[in-house]
C-alpha cells in the first residue's frame, strides 16, 4: 500500500485562528508595508478559509484576484471610499440596492464626493453626467427591485473614454448569467450572502478585479475600516458555490414557471422578468445574461391588500426580504415610499419608475420548491383581493 505524506480534505477547512506564526523577514508589523505574496498574519488582514473564497471568487469572475468583506454593503463602501474622496464625482444607477443609495446619498456628500444618480439603461444619460472629476461609474445590474438593466459593454467604453473606473453590482445576475469584467469592467461586486450563499444563512460580500487593484483596497479599507469576513461565513459560502450552477438552473426554471403565470393573470398589471420575451430589455437580457436568475417583480391595482394576505396566509413563501435564498421571498415595496426615502428622485425620474412598475412593487425572489406550490399561494392571494 501507498503511504502519503499528505492528505487534503474535500471540504474547505475552517481556520478561526486570529492570528499567525510569522517570520520577521517575511511580514512587519504595519498593514502599510503589506505585499501581495505575504503571507497569513492576522486575520484582519487575511485568512486562509477567506482567501480560498477569495480565490473561487475570482475564478468564478474570471478575474484575476478577489476581495471578502463582512457584508455587500462592506464591499462597496471600500471601492467606494477607495476611489473617491473629496472632489471627485460618482456616476451610479438611481434605482439600485436601497443601503447603496443611501449610502451616496447620505454619507458621501459629508467628505466632498459629488453624486450623479441616472438612469444606467439610457447610454445618453451616462455620457451626459460625466465630468472631469468623474472618478468611478458604478451599475447595478439587473436593477432591484424592478429588474431594470444596462449594456455593460457599452457603458465600459463611456467609462473608458472618460478615464473612470466602471465597477458593475452583478448580485442578482451571478456569474453564472453574466461575466462583467469580460464586457469592459474594472470591478464586479457582490453580496455574497444571496445566490452564491443561497441558503441565507451567511452576510458577506466580494470585489473582483486587478490582483493590484484590490492589494490596495485591501490595505486601505478592509484593513483599515475594520469589515473582515469571519471564516465561518467565508466556509458557508464556500460550501453554497459548490452548487451554485445547479441552483441557479432550478432558480431560472421556477421563476421561468412563475412569471409566465402572472403575466397571464388579469389582475396583475405588470410583470417584470428577464427571461420574458415582454421584458422591454429582453433582447440585452439574452445577449448579456447566460441565466436570467429568480428575482421578479410585478404590480397589481391593490398592492398594499395583497402584501397584508400574503404576510398572513402564504405557508411555501416567506413574507420577508433579501433574495437569491432556497426559500421563496415575496415583499412589497411602495413606490413613493422608496422613491423618497431612499432614491431621492426628481419628477422626471420618479415618473419613469412609476411607469415601468405602478405605485409599489412586489419584490419576488423565486427559490427551489415544486412551482406549482409558489402558483397555487399566488393564485389563492390574488383571488382574494
Amino acid at each position: 500500500m501507498t503511504k502519503h505524506n499528505a492528505t487534503r480534505p474535500v471540504s474547505p477547512d475552517i481556520v478561526t485562528s486570529t492570528s499567525f506564526k510569522a517570520h520577521p523577514d517575511a511580514i512587519g508589523f504595519s498593514a502599510n508595508d503589506l505585499q501581495l505574496d505575504a503571507p497569513h498574519f492576522y486575520t484582519r488582514w487575511s485568512n486562509p478559509t477567506v482567501a480560498a473564497l477569495e480565490d473561487k471568487l475570482a475564478e468564478l469572475e474570471g478575474g484575476e484576484a478577489g476581495l471578502c468583506f463582512a457584508s455587500g454593503m462592506a464591499a462597496i463602501s471600500a471601492l467606494f471610499l477607495t476611489h473617491l474622496s473629496n472632489g471627485d464625482h460618482l456616476i451610479l444607477s438611481d434605482v439600485c440596492y436601497a443601503g447603496v443609495a443611501e449610502l451616496v446619498h447620505d454619507i458621501l456628500p459629508k467628505y466632498g464626493i459629488a453624486v450623479s444618480a441616472v438612469d444606467t439603461s439610457n447610454l445618453a444619460e451616462i455620457a451626459a453626467a460625466v465630468r472631469p472629476q468623474t472618478k468611478l461609474i458604478h451599475v447595478e445590474t439587473p436593477g432591484n427591485p424592478i429588474l431594470r438593466l444596462a449594456d455593460i459593454e457599452a457603458i465600459s467604453r463611456i467609462a473608458t473614454g472618460c478615464s473612470a473606473k466602471l465597477s458593475i453590482d452583478s448580485t442578482i445576475a451571478t456569474p453564472v448569467a453574466t461575466q462583467p469584467l469580460s464586457l469592459g469592467a474594472d470591478y464586479v461586486v457582490h453580496s455574497l450572502s444571496k445566490y452564491l450563499c443561497g441558503h441565507g444563512d451567511a452576510i458577506a460580500g466580494g470585489i473582483v478585479g486587478k490582483a493590484d487593484a484590490l492589494a490596495s483596497i485591501r490595505r486601505e479599507a478592509l484593513i483599515h475600516h475594520g469589515a473582515c469576513l469571519s471564516p465561518v461565513s467565508a466556509w458557508l459560502i464556500l460550501r453554497g458555490i459548490e452548487t451554485l450552477d445547479a441552483r441557479m438552473a432550478v432558480h431560472e426554471r421556477n421563476a421561468r414557471a412563475v412569471a409566465e403565470f402572472l403575466q397571464n393573470h388579469p389582475k396583475v398589471k405588470r410583470v417584470f422578468w428577464p427571461g420574458l420575451p415582454s421584458h422591454p430589455q429582453h433582447d440585452l437580457a439574452k445577449r448579456q445574461m447566460a441565466n436570467f436568475s429568480s428575482l421578479l417583480a410585478f404590480s397589481v391595482e391593490k398592492g398594499p391588500d395583497l402584501a397584508r394576505w400574503l404576510a398572513e396566509n402564504v405557508k411555501t413563501f416567506s413574507y420577508a426580504v433579501s433574495l437569491g435564498k432556497a426559500k421563496s421571498l415575496i415583499f412589497y415595496i411602495p413606490s413613493q415610499d422608496i422613491i423618497n426615502s431612499s432614491y431621492r428622485l426628481g419628477d422626471a425620474a420618479s415618473a419613469r419608475y412609476k411607469d415601468w412598475i405602478g405605485e409599489g412593487a412586489f419584490r419576488v425572489s423565486i427559490g427551489l420548491e415544486d412551482p406549482k406550490l409558489l402558483i397555487s399561494e399566488l393564485e389563492a392571494a390574488l383571488e382574494n383581493v
